[in-house]
């Protein structure tokens, strides 16, 4: 971060803004410093912000870059979004149900921004890439100052010049893109552990889901920039890193020197004062046994696959565009454990998918019993506009989807209570990430199985990975003892 500091303090912006990447954004976060300079003088105060967060966990690090620039033009975080004078929405837009609390929340942000002249509202993430979604704000949210997608967030501080010189709504909509810009500002939300990302877009177009359309095409970072970020992270104090892609196990397809996931893990091992790795997600289609052989043998990946299955029927998984089946799931879990026996396997499953009968139902609970998951997120099938599943015939009642997933949840909750109960007893090396939230004697941390672990400490431990006798499963978390 230093190094783009004196980069953008170096920028002379009487000079046309440069037409090369990161240096224009440098250009335009020293530009946008004026403007929000006037603006708190003109309020007597500093300006704030609040950046709200919807969706997965690779919007949290989108997130995190939007309060890296914030950050740099001079905003100061405001928790509080009834407060801030710039208020920006990362939208998911997985789930309809997501896009209606959106529309609620900019209701009532319009008589607070009524009340304020300095305040601005952005909106950003999956949601804009729908053209409806535009068109709607556009007529009926008139208030919102700045709408972008997911392709071009890098540009957040251009945007944000353009709405301070232009004083009009800015919408900058791209359909896909094959950019990847690096080096942008970035403010992680925890010094210990960060998101990484990997790739971005997918090319799976599973029939239920809208991420390959507001997301684009799968595009790999070069593996020399991720090392770089890495490196950069370990030395700023953190110990974990989350991979992140839609699909991590496609990784490296499309660069001009093709590179696999298991290859690049075995690079990013290498990296000193690095001491554990996660990535997220894996899709069962494409993961390969030279994964599996990295995943055995490494020191520092942690002991937990998330593997959505979406099915336990053929049937289904081929209406949902899956493109393996029960069997070869079966199979590949098989494998999986035979080469590391103590892995924590979590997975999602999806309740009620058009055309779903008994039968196939049934066949999600016999591949639930047989695994016998740590955890499972289990769903009830929502339409998607936008998706082919949206348009299936045979929807299923909702009184029997509702009896299915009631069914299923206990299943998964009574197996996932027995499974994570075998670690009782033993010892753990656990990071620690934040005091309890309910007891301030206790911290809570994470193994590297995922489970929660809550014990005796301080704050003093935040951050640091220690040995912790595990005296007691409750279920979906430990109570222990530090070693």
């Amino acid at each position: 971060m230093k190094n783009i500091e004196k980069y953008i303090d170096n920028m002379d912006i009487t000079m046309e803004a440069p037409v090369s990447e990161p240096e224009r954004q440098y250009y335009f976060i020293k530009k946008a410093r004026n403007y929000v300079r006037q603006a708190s003088e003109e309020a007597g105060r500093p300006l704030t912000f609040c950046v709200t967060t919807f969706g997965c966990q690779m919007n949290a690090r989108d997130s995190e870059k939007l309060v890296g620039v914030l950050e740099q033009i001079g905003y100061q975080e405001e928790p509080n979004e009834d407060k801030a004078d710039f208020v920006i929405y990362n939208t998911c837009t997985v789930r309809e149900n997501a896009n209606m609390r959106v529309y609620g929340r900019l209701g009532q942000l319009k008589r607070a921004k009524k009340n304020n002249p300095h305040m601005m509202i952005g909106l950003c993430g999956c949601m804009m890439q729908e053209p409806h979604v535009v068109e709607k704000l556009k007529t009926s949210y008139k208030h919102v100052d700045l709408i972008f997608g997911t392709h071009n967030i890098y540009k957040f501080a251009e945007l944000i010049v353009t709405r301070y010189e232009s004083n009009r709504m800015v919408i900058d909509i791209w359909k896909d893109t094959d950019k990847i810009v690096e080096d942008l500002p970035s403010e992680r939300k925890f010094s210990f552990k960060s998101g990484v990302n990997i790739m971005f877009g997918c090319n799976n177009f599973c029939s239920y889901c809208i991420v390959p359309y507001v997301r684009g095409r799968e595009r790999s970072r070069n593996p020399k920039d991720i090392i770089r970020e890495i490196e950069k992270l370990v030395a700023d104090g953190v110990v974990e890193v989350m991979l992140l892609g839609q699909n991590v196990n496609s990784y490296g397809k499309n660069l001009e020197e093709p590179m696999t996931f298991a290859e690049l893990l075995r690079e990013i091992e290498k990296i000193e004062g690095l001491e554990r790795i996660r990535f997220m997600t894996s899709h069962p289609k494409d993961l390969s046994d030279e994964l599996i052989e990295v995943m055995r043998t490494s020191k520092k990946i942690c002991k937990h696959l998330h593997l959505p299955v979406q099915s336990g029927s053929t049937e289904i998984l081929k209406k949902m565009n899956r493109r393996y089946t029960k069997e070869q799931y079966l199979e590949l879990v098989r494998k999986i454990k035979t080469a590391i026996p103590d892995i924590s396997l979590t997975t999602d499953i999806i309740v009620g998918f058009p055309g779903e009968t008994e039968e196939d139902f049934l066949d999600t609970m016999d591949v639930v019993k047989q695994i016998r998951y740590d955890s499972a997120f289990t769903f009830i099938y929502s339409k998607r506009t936008g998706t082919p599943a949206a348009a299936m015939e045979n929807q299923i009642p909702e009184d029997v989807v509702k009896n299915r997933f009631d069914r299923l949840l206990k299943e998964v909750q009574d197996i996932s209570a027995e499974v994570c109960s075998v670690h009782e007893g033993t010892v753990q090396s656990v990071l620690v990430e934040s005091m309890n939230e309910h007891d301030d004697t206790l911290v809570t941390g994470r193994m590297s199985n995922n489970l929660l672990v809550h014990f005796k400490g301080d704050a003093s431990l935040i951050g640091q990975i220690v040995n912790v006798h595990l005296k007691e499963c409750k279920g979906f978390y430990y109570l222990g003892e530090m070693q």
